[in-house]
């Protein structure tokens, strides 16, 4: 298997992350919002999964206080199925641990079943439903929550 490397997204992988956005969401998010989100969003961070430098996978987040909600997590559909969000959703907590957060949270489809498979294997519970959340097809999201591990800063 080919190595995944997890890094912090930078302004040049806008154009790779939004490859990614088109083929994953029927509602991407533009250009203009990325850039937004990672050069003025002071809560936000936002991660890269690269192999052999070519962006195939990424995944944001915005820190509150003491809890990271993330906001929206991506693999081209050319590379699921290979750990790839894993290594994304684990290279955020790293980075919210590291930062001081208590906990994380997110909205997920509820028919996003792989989505979910992900997050429950790493600890991530059912808490809630948002129902209509998705402006798209009015379809519920399902609220998920983690604890997170405490580290010294």
């Amino acid at each position: 298997m080919e190595d995944i490397h997890i890094r912090k997204m930078k302004a040049t992988d806008i154009k790779d992350v939004l490859v990614v956005e088109n083929a994953c969401f029927s509602t991407p998010w533009t250009k203009n919002a990325f850039e937004m989100e990672i050069k003025k969003n002071k809560l936000a961070i936002y991660l890269v999964a690269t192999i052999e430098d070519k962006v195939v996978g990424y995944g944001g987040m915005w820190l509150v206080v003491d809890e990271a909600h993330i906001t929206n997590v991506a693999v081209h559909p050319e590379y699921q199925g290979k750990k790839i969000g894993e290594a994304i959703v684990k290279g955020l907590t790293r980075e919210a641990e590291e930062k001081g957060s208590e906990r994380m949270t997110l909205e997920v489809r509820k028919s996003n079943i792989p989505a979910q498979n992900l997050y429950k294997k790493i600890q991530f519970i059912m808490c809630g439903i948002r129902p209509s959340y998705y402006s798209d097809n009015g379809e519920d999201a399902l609220i998920m929550w983690k604890e997170l591990e405490k580290t010294s800063m």
